[in-house]
């Protein structure tokens, strides 16, 4: 019988690691943006979900949130000039990235 072991399988995991933040504990903050995703929201149905990997004054946090703008946004930087610093930005009623 065949062991899994002898697969030589390694997981692939794309967690995001630390604590969940409001954005609003960022804005106005210089951040660093080390990774993205963008699915299906789970509170509002029929939109999506930014989920935002930052780092904050050397501690990573999460952020979830339905800006639109962000998302496309962030959609439009190349996957290889991450990580980016930024600074997120509340502009009338919608957040962006400066």
């Amino acid at each position: 019988m065949n062991e899994f072991k002898n697969f030589n399988i390694k997981p692939t995991l794309n967690a995001f690691v630390g604590d969940k933040i409001k954005i609003d504990r960022v804005i106005n903050v210089p951040i660093t943006v080390h990774d993205f995703k963008i699915e299906a929201s789970t509170v509002k149905e029929g939109t999506k979900r930014l989920t935002l990997q930052i780092e904050k004054n050397q501690t990573k946090h999460i952020i979830f949130t339905g800006s639109k703008i962000l998302q496309q946004q962030i959609e439009l930087v190349p996957k290889d000039k991450f990580p980016f610093t930024a600074t997120i930005i509340k502009d009338n009623e919608y957040f962006e990235f400066t």
